[in-house]
């Protein structure tokens, strides 16, 4: 499949955020009652946009999922260290996964980061259900950081990841 990476257009944030919210929801990762919260961050892309780059996969014209990637300094890094580059809410519809779309989404933060100069390495967060997104990080040479693991509230506790550069 013939999948295009490219930052996202503001007339698309809406509907980056329904696939973002979509696919929190549908695999079970959110409570829509005690996470009304993070749903409305989810759904927030104009707000990832004003502190990250929001990253689209596209085909034929058809948004596949998207990707806040979080250079240094960006109020959206949430682990991130010296000299590290952090993604964050990578996504992708359900009717589009298994197509390549959030593989190539992690392959272009990996080379936004490599092309930031003093960054050498990329790290995320993860929920421990979120399998098919491990498997893409395994595949791209990302390893677990169990030190760094976290929990934003107690009950949601966070994996983390990272690859050197």
């Amino acid at each position: 499949m013939d999948i295009t990476i490219r930052a996202a257009l503001p007339a698309e944030y809406e509907e980056l955020g329904e696939i973002t919210a979509r696919a929190y929801l549908d695999d079970g990762l959110l409570d829509p009652e005690a996470n009304g919260f993070y749903l409305t961050v989810l759904r927030d892309v104009a707000g990832r946009a004003a502190d990250a780059e929001v990253l689209v996969a596209t085909h034929d014209g058809q948004l596949l999922g998207g990707v806040a990637f979080a250079a240094p300094g960006s109020r959206l890094a949430e682990i991130a260290g010296p000299h590290e580059a952090e993604f964050r809410m990578l996504a992708v519809s359900p009717a589009a996964r298994g197509r390549g779309a959030g593989e190539a989404l992690v392959r272009a933060c990996m080379d936004r980061a490599r092309a930031l100069e003093g960054v050498t390495h990329l790290v995320l967060s993860t929920k421990a259900a979120m399998l098919g997104a491990h498997r893409i990080y395994g595949r791209l040479g990302f390893t677990r950081t169990p030190e760094r693991d976290w929990a934003p509230v107690p009950a949601v506790p966070l994996l983390t990841y990272r690859v050197e550069l």
